[in-house]
């Protein structure tokens, strides 16, 4: 196995870009066509002090409009351009030199004959999100070699864990070639970073996302019934798996936590989300910078380091942002800047671990290899046995968050407590107590709602959201809670399909505790499109 180590150095030094440069060229083995090498690096490292300035001046309304643009010339040019300019405090001049010096994204809302059938709507929009291999070019984007399916609206590049989503429905519809691409794709990834990004942008470089890579193999073996494709993307399953555990030798009674892996009270190794950053997010910079200001006035003692890293880390979540990562006030409320992400054992994110132990040791006794084999089902067990030592209170019959810094679960009722039902883990009580708290606390008019807790963050209340529903429904049909799955998929379908009825989109996220509402909260508007929204309700129409 290459060394990981190595990458993780090389992404602090200046000459990393020209190291992944040299990784996008010689990396071969996944390509069906290579792109040529690029220039590639933050939107800090490109363009300087014109970056602080266009996303602090508030010209584009979105923070990720600039750092997707594409620039016209070389960014050295635009730097040097840029330089010569006198008034840099007049947002109009700035805005002017913005225009000619870049290609500004535009969006446009996808919109259908109403009277188009909503399946036939998203079978439409799989050829309106899918993107043909990439062109290289000096702005962000960092070149794939396979097609792939976006999410839509403002999300123009592949993102990590929509993708698992998006491939149900892609399933549903027949569409294998493009599932099989877009982990082709995801492989390349590994293979010349040697981890899957939260997206295929290089300010995206220093996170993933949930690790749903296992869980894509799993479904494109099933799909072409060939057990060899487990075999096949084994290599690329162990790499990420180093990824997520890279600091496992290193964790100790002293330094309970490095990187993804935090060292529980007994020794047992669990996960947590990290992202690498401890700067705002280039994607957000505004919004980031605003954030620690404000908390700042509250607590001028305040780690700002951490703060910016427990943000990007949520981020990396992708549950950016819930009450999951806050920490409750007396008043009640759950303030952002209250944000402690790093502290915290996600029950999710150990749950994939879990499924990417179990994976990979069914991909080795394909292969032949039983001893690799057995050693990968050793650590799925120790790692079932610690998520139920630390995440599962038997007294409320659920799971919660850890918080290895308290030594104490969170209070926070999520739908996080799923994922051990979608993959096995919990034992019937279990499944039993589960069932009872989603039923009673978080099933609403529209679905299931993320969490009961109304904290203005989009993945609160009162949003529910598409690849919750589909892990929510799955895992009570593992344990025949049948009557409860089929409730939460009627109704999250009727919501979709109202929406559908008025405005004619497939929506990011729905408003499910009043369905009359547009789903919102977060740092954008509700984006329509939306691939991971389309993927789940056609799997879910699909089902006979």
């Amino acid at each position: 196995m290459r060394n990981s180590f190595a990458f993780r150095q090389a992404i602090h030094r200046p000459f990393f870009w020209l190291f992944l440069t040299v990784l996008v060229a010689l990396a071969t083995s996944c390509q069906k066509q290579t792109p040529q090498p690029v220039d590639v690096g933050t939107p800090q490292a490109l363009y300087g002090q014109l970056f602080y300035d266009v996303q602090k001046s508030g010209i584009f309304p979105d923070s990720k409009t600039f750092v997707d643009c594409v620039p016209k010339e070389s960014p050295a040019e635009i730097r040097k351009a840029y330089k010569a300019i006198a008034a840099k405090d007049d947002t109009q001049v700035l805005k002017q030199f913005v225009e000619k010096h870049f290609i500004i994204p535009t969006y446009h809302p996808i919109s259908s004959p109403d009277t188009l059938p909503i399946r036939e709507h998203i079978r439409n929009l799989w050829t309106e999100l899918l993107r043909q291999p990439d062109v290289a070019h000096s702005g962000t984007l960092i070149p794939l070699p396979n097609m792939y399916v976006v999410p839509g609206g403002r999300f123009r590049e592949v993102y990590y864990w929509d993708s698992y989503f998006t491939m149900l429905g892609l399933a549903a519809d027949g569409r294998v070639d493009i599932i099989n691409s877009m982990i082709d794709n995801f492989a390349y990834l590994i293979n010349t970073i040697r981890f899957i990004p939260n997206g295929n942008r290089t300010y995206y470089l220093t996170r993933s996302q949930p690790p749903f890579f296992a869980l894509m193999v799993s479904l494109l073996a099933g799909l072409k019934k060939d057990d060899s494709v487990y075999v096949h993307y084994l290599p690329y399953m162990v790499e990420e798996y180093q990824f997520w555990m890279h600091g496992a030798d290193s964790v100790s009674e002293a330094k309970p936590a490095l990187g993804h892996v935090v060292r529980m009270d007994d020794g047992t190794l669990l996960n947590r989300y990290h992202d690498k950053g401890n700067f705002p997010r280039s994607e957000a910079y505004r919004e980031d910078v605003k954030t620690v200001r404000k908390a700042l006035a509250l607590n001028p003692s305040l780690d700002t380091l951490k703060m910016y890293r427990d943000i990007r880390s949520a981020a990396e979540s992708g549950w950016d942002f819930s009450s999951r990562w806050l920490k409750e006030t007396p008043d009640g409320s759950f303030p952002l800047y209250s944000i402690h992400t790093t502290d915290i054992v996600p029950v999710d994110l150990n749950a994939l671990m879990y499924n990417m132990e179990k994976t990979i040791a069914h991909a080795y006794q394909v292969k032949g290899d039983s001893v690799s084999s057995a050693r990968f089902e050793q650590k799925a067990q120790k790692r079932l046995e610690g998520l139920n030592r630390y995440c599962w209170n038997a007294d409320k019959g659920y799971y919660f968050d850890y918080d290895y810094t308290t030594g104490k679960q969170t209070d926070v009722i999520s739908l996080a407590a799923s994922y051990p039902l979608f993959f096995h883990m919990a034992s019937a009580e279990q499944a039993a107590g589960v069932k009872k708290i989603i039923g009673d606390e978080l099933l609403k008019a529209g679905g299931v709602v993320t969490t009961p807790y109304n904290t203005g963050q989009q993945w609160d209340a009162p949003n529910g959201w598409a690849p919750l529903q589909w892990m929510t429904i799955q895992g009570l049909r593992n344990y025949d809670f049948n009557a409860l799955a089929s409730e939460i998929k009627q109704r999250w379908m009727k919501v979709n399909e109202e929406v559908y009825r008025k405005y004619h989109r497939m929506e990011e996220k729905y408003n499910v505790v009043n369905p009359e509402v547009p789903g919102g909260g977060g740092e954008y508007p509700n984006q329509d499109g939306f691939g991971w929204t389309n993927g789940v309700y056609q799997r879910l129409a699909a089902e006979k």
